[in-house]
């Protein structure tokens, strides 16, 4: 992890953005992935304008994971939930 972001630092910053990974995935893969990866920790944010829309990240195995649900997702009670203002993820 170090060397990536020392490499994105000498590289003008884009290169530690082009080396992560979000894996997009439908509510009930996301679910799954929680019941595999035991005390996970959850990023989660709520935004729109005419409607709320629920937006979770979560990382296991080193990738991250990514679901967006218009109802709020039942979560494993082992999960430690972050809510955050928003999550910005650079698309290309």
């Amino acid at each position: 992890m170090a060397a990536c972001f020392v490499m994105g630092t000498a590289m003008g910053g884009d290169a530690a953005q082009a080396m992560s990974v979000v894996v997009n995935t439908d509510p009930l893969v996301f679910l799954t992935i929680l019941s595999r990866a035991k005390g996970a920790l959850v990023v989660m944010s709520e935004d729109g304008i005419f409607r709320t829309k629920y937006r979770y990240l979560t990382v296991y195995k080193g990738l991250t994971f990514q679901t967006k649900s218009a109802e709020p997702l039942t979560l494993p009670a082992d999960v430690e939930l972050l809510t955050a203002e928003s999550i910005s993820i650079p698309e290309r």
